[in-house]
């Protein structure tokens, strides 16, 4: 247990550059201490003390502004940044050297009717090892967040999303990195979002208005051709009795 929390208390360190050594991990940082009632109300809630393990993390919801079912399974190193207004549903399940950020919400989309039907459903998302989650971020839904995926603050995420991608906008987009984003999937970027991302929206814009020039150019050819054509066809004959052909004249007229 206690190499368990040194282990999170130096994962706090490397990742947080504000940090000034572990005893303000201590006593400056929620995420510590919600952790540490989520690690005994987990307990109680596998052990089936179900009402014991809730009032337990109500309590931390009060004392830290992150909210996190007993019943969600969390793995070691675990971080939220900054932490108001976080939200882990029941089902969620988290890897190893997860990062959330403020305001993240980690839910079900599941309809409010029949839930007795629901109640062992597995409904909230599961993210793996070295995730990152940007601030205000929603992932919703039992969807999987691969290895060192990373989600931008403020994204929509309802679908699955594949190791090492990022993902912005609403509804959340892979985005291309660079070459050097590409070879540093690994290396931790605050609020997962990189500084050199490009626009998804932006890029299908760009796109279209470069297919849109394409059909101008092949329509105007289109055009210039069918005039050339008419231009070189021979001119109709006028009508009238001038250009009528006269009949031959027969032997002995």
């Amino acid at each position: 247990m206690f190499k368990s929390i040194r282990e999170e208390i130096q994962g706090i360190i490397e990742r947080d550059p504000a940090v000034r050594g572990w005893l303000e991990v201590v006593v400056a940082y929620p995420s510590f201490w919600v952790m540490r009632y989520h690690r005994v109300a987990h307990w109680l809630w596998k052990r089936r003390l179900r009402v014991l393990a809730r009032w337990i993390m109500q309590m931390a919801r009060w004392g830290t502004g992150i909210e996190i079912h007993p019943g969600a399974t969390i793995g070691e190193r675990f971080f939220i940044d900054h932490g108001m207004g976080v939200v882990i549903g029941e089902m969620a399940e988290i890897g190893d050297d997860v990062t959330l950020y403020h305001g993240v919400t980690l839910g079900g989309v599941s309809p409010s009717i029949d839930s007795d039907e629901q109640r062992n459903v597995k409904r909230h998302p599961t993210l793996k090892d070295r995730v990152i989650v940007g601030s205000g971020a929603q992932i919703l839904g039992p969807v999987i967040v691969g290895e060192c995926a990373r989600i931008g603050a403020n994204a929509v995420v309802t679908r699955d999303v594949e190791p090492r991608s990022t993902m912005v906008g609403i509804p959340a987009k892979p985005v291309q990195l660079s070459r050097s984003e590409r070879g540093a999937i690994d290396r931790f970027v605050a609020y997962g979002t990189p500084l050199d991302v490009s626009d998804p929206v932006k890029a299908d814009n760009e796109a279209l208005r470069d297919q849109i020039a394409m059909l101008k150019a092949r329509l105007n050819a289109i055009e210039f051709s069918l005039q050339s054509t008419e231009n070189d066809a021979p001119a109709p004959m006028p009508s009238g009795s001038d250009s009528a052909p006269r009949p031959a004249k027969r032997a002995g007229d």
